[in-house]
């Protein structure tokens, strides 16, 4: 972390990873992004939502529990490089299936989120598989509100105002987005208006495209696009990356918040009673 005129400066690096179907394999890039992430000074490294494992394979045969092998290796990762890791895999649930399950962890923080949003929409059912998490999650890292949601949460703007109310000054959104069309266009709109909903920094990590490699995923379901993006809490794009497999690495000017919150105060002019 650094100072600058407005307060406090954090240097997120986003890897847009294109997930394997093995877990150790994924574990390694992680590992090799991390890297670089770090010899770049940055101090948060946000990876996709099913960096663990692709979509598109059955999920309870790699979902593992949050002090297994994957997440142990990912804990070691960011003591290796002082980081603070964002990464999506899957863990079991109780009625069988799994959690879409963000851990987060390093520089002091060890939490999860759950996707609380499942993806039942353009002919997907998520929740046929994956079991829905049931709360909103922050953690703070060197002085710095963070709060999560992954993919389709994007769609949900209560989600990011609650984030903003239980203090996230940066929203960290992991994410494998659906391939279709006008769909890159919904991404980039959504990232954007939710970051004005919330008056918070958006930073959103997308695995990349597989096409934009030369793969043939094989599959319908939802294996990315690529095109992650950090937006500001006024909706300025800071950093944006291309389909293909790639690092972004930003300085996040925190005290623009309050900055923004001052300029545009939405979350204190909410009057959530009136239409109720």
């Amino acid at each position: 972390m650094t100072a600058d005129v407005d307060g406090t400066t954090v240097r997120i690096a986003v890897g847009q990873m294109l997930s394997e179907v093995s877990p150790e394999a994924n574990l390694a890039e992680l590992g090799r992004i991390a890297e670089r992430a770090a010899e770049q000074g940055a101090s948060v490294l946000v990876c996709p939502e099913a960096a663990m494992a692709r979509f598109g394979i059955p999920l309870g045969p790699v979902a593992q529990p949050l002090d297994g092998p994957w997440a142990a290796g990912v804990r070691e990762v960011a003591a290796r490089h002082g980081l603070l890791v964002v990464a999506g895999m899957f863990t079991p649930a109780p009625d069988g299936r799994v959690r879409n399950t963000l851990l987060i962890t390093g520089r002091g923080v060890d939490t999860r989120y759950d996707k609380v949003h499942l993806f039942d929409a353009f002919g997907f059912a998520e929740s046929r598989t994956v079991a829905p998490g049931d709360r909103v999650v922050t953690a703070t890292a060197d002085g710095v509100g963070f709060g999560f949601a992954t993919c389709y949460d994007v769609r949900f703007p209560e989600l990011f105002v609650r984030l903003a109310e239980s203090g996230a000054q940066v929203i960290l959104v992991p994410a494998s987005w659906g391939a279709g069309p006008g769909k890159r266009e919904q991404w980039e709109l959504l990232v954007r208006a939710r970051a004005l909903d919330s008056t918070c920094w958006v930073v959103a990590a997308g695995q990349a495209d597989p096409a934009a490699v030369g793969v043939e995923p094989g599959t319908s379901a939802p294996t990315g696009i690529g095109h992650s993006m950090v937006v500001s809490p006024l909706g300025e794009v800071r950093g944006r990356l291309g389909a293909e497999p790639g690092l972004l690495v930003v300085d996040v000017e925190v005290g623009r918040v309050a900055a923004a919150r001052s300029s545009v105060p939405v979350i204190a002019n909410r009057r959530p009673d009136a239409y109720r």
